[in-house]
């Protein structure tokens, strides 16, 4: 009976700890510039503990360089910044 009770109890801390890196990633993001926000805010939502930020950034910045909406040195630091605020949601 201990364990079910145990068990039961981590299951009620999960969903905290989520939300918690979730707040602490767009607190982050919100002292980003308005093109790491852009890409943060673009990225964010295909975070999961396995992703590859790498990846996952440059599959949302490499679009938006071709078609002229960044250059590639404004991606590349728009990226790197949001690449710290991703960190924290994994």
């Amino acid at each position: 009976m201990k364990h079910w009770v145990f068990a039961l109890s981590l299951f009620a801390v999960l969903p905290v700890t989520a939300h918690a890196d979730q707040a602490a990633g767009n607190a982050c993001a919100a002292n980003l510039s308005p093109n790491g926000q852009m890409l943060y805010n673009k990225t964010a939502p295909t975070i999961t503990p396995k992703s590859d930020i790498k990846d996952a950034l440059t599959a949302q910045a490499r679009p938006l360089v071709m078609n002229g909406t960044l250059s590639r040195d404004a991606a590349r630091a728009a990226a790197e910044a949001a690449g710290e605020c991703l960190k924290l949601l994994k």
